[in-house]
């Protein structure tokens, strides 16, 4: 185009400059299309897996809001589609500006070369010749124009997944960790603080954000244990008199292994939240938490894992096969032990009579089964693990009776020669205790066996005069022939 006359390409490239304006100013606005799209879509999944899952539908149907529901998931539906009419026709009119501009410049072009042609300077064929390059110039241009812009908005979906990916490891392993190796089971408290971070929500906030707060509320709260902060203690809505920033304060004992030891107290009192700091679900504020000796932030966290078994008051379990679900406790335990871990969690003769046994199907978080039958293959589970140190909150609270019973012969088996710390609220459980922590309001207000803490007078005889005797009288029912 230069050697053919190098001012009508000085006028065909001229409208480069008005093409990459454009570019940018388009590029801007579509990528605030882009991130307000993403959020609306998230939105609108995040409604979606709430409701259609197997509580949220239960829960539309009982309180017969199908079409409040309805409705909501109509205006987010809404919101996607104009959100996605306004993108489609930003882009479209984008083209049309590109198509618009080179068709500028080949007006601007003919028009400056009709006038040389009729001054003598060069032929119609230049021209011609010249048009021809001028078309294999502007298609490239308008691509390579148009890449700044998708990248831009490719920038969104990178920027969303890094908001996740540059969050900071809130329970790192140190590069020397300790390998656990031969286990005995002491567990001790030193001055022992956990206290609520409220300016930093972490990955909650980042994922409540991408619409997908169904899920990490669940794991937050402590229902299937995770690394981030915690949100609720000991499952349940704490009772007034138990708010406060400080969920433990200045925790200290020692459990010496093969000890039970077992945490009482109001709800909201701190129990759960000092469970879920001994498998390091999170790390506590001040003071340190030792096992065999060690500081549990200088050992390795596999081997921290392998040696502390949970059962936690709410069961999750896997969209998969019972078998599956075992197994998840150790990957190459064989089929014998298997069945001699359902068998001590009296669930094996119910698996059995089951159409495909170990193969059937629980649902999505096990709805297919009873709180109880969740509960016990919650213990099959962990007792295929066979860790040193066990942890139940309250592992009988779905049971019946008779199931109770079974399950709590089955406990006193793999609890021997084991460190067992329980979160207990029924009193055959606080009587097989060595040590009972009596906790309120984060602190430990009491300490001692049963016997000793009925002498003491305190909050313990307290709890146990109006709610271990009382369910006492339940579980044993008046003699009839009785005066």
């Amino acid at each position: 185009m230069l050697s053919l006359e190098w001012r009508l390409t000085i006028i065909g490239v001229a409208v480069l400059p008005v093409l990459i304006i454009i570019a940018r100013r388009v590029g801007k606005h579509l990528r605030r299309i882009a991130r307000e799209q993403m959020d609306i879509n998230a939105e609108m999944n995040a409604m979606v897996g709430e409701t259609l899952n197997i509580s949220g539908t239960l829960l539309v149907k009982l309180f017969g809001r199908t079409e409040l529901e309805t409705q909501r998931f109509g205006e987010r539906a809404a919101r996607v589609r104009d959100i996605g009419v306004r993108r489609a026709v930003l882009g479209s009119q984008f083209w049309a500006i590109l198509g618009l501009t080179g068709v500028i410049g080949s007006a601007l072009v003919y028009w400056m070369g009709g006038h040389l042609v009729l001054a003598g300077a060069f032929s119609i064929g230049t021209i011609v010749a010249f048009s021809a390059y001028l078309g294999q110039l502007y298609g490239p241009l308008q691509y390579l124009i148009n890449i700044p812009v998708e990248f831009s908005t490719s920038m969104v979906s990178f920027e969303r997944v890094f908001e996740i990916v540059d969050l900071p490891v809130e329970i790192a392993e140190k590069p020397d960790a300790y390998v656990l190796t031969n286990v005995r089971g002491a567990l001790t408290f030193d001055h022992v603080t956990f206290k609520y971070d409220k300016g930093d929500e972490g990955l909650l906030s980042a994922v409540r954000r991408y619409g997908r707060i169904d899920n990490v509320t669940t794991v937050l709260s402590g229902s299937s244990g995770g690394a981030a902060k915690p949100v609720a203690d000991d499952l349940e809505a704490p009772s007034p008199h138990q708010a406060r920033e400080t969920a433990l304060e200045d925790i200290s004992f020692e459990i010496h292994p093969g000890q039970l030891a077992a945490l009482v107290g109001p709800s909201g009192a701190g129990k759960t939240t000092m469970t879920y700091l001994i498998p390091r679900l999170y790390d506590p504020t001040s003071g340190r938490i030792l096992i065999d000796g060690h500081d549990l932030r200088d050992v390795q966290l596999e081997a921290l894992s392998d040696n502390i078994g949970m059962v936690t008051q709410e069961t999750y379990l896997f969209h998969d096969t019972i078998r599956t679900n075992l197994l998840y406790a150790r990957l190459n335990a064989t089929d014998a032990e298997l069945i001699a871990a359902a068998k001590a969690a009296n669930i094996h003769d119910f698996i059995m009579g089951m159409p495909d046994g170990y193969n059937t199907i629980v649902g999505e978080r096990g709805y297919r089964l009873s709180g109880g039958e969740k509960q016990r293959l919650a213990i099959a589970r962990v007792i295929l693990k066979d860790p040193r140190i066990l942890v139940l909150d309250e592992a009988t609270s779905h049971l019946d009776s008779q199931s109770e019973a079974l399950i709590q012969e089955a406990l006193e088996r793999i609890m021997a020669n084991r460190t067992s710390i329980v979160i207990a609220h029924r009193l055959s459980t606080i009587l097989a205790a060595d040590l009972i922590l009596v906790m309120d309001r984060g602190r430990i207000v009491e300490r001692g066996t049963h016997a000793e803490l009925l002498a003491q007078g305190g909050l313990y005889a307290h709890l146990y005069e109006t709610q271990f005797e009382r369910s006492l009288e339940i579980e044993r029912p008046a003699d009839p022939f009785e005066e």
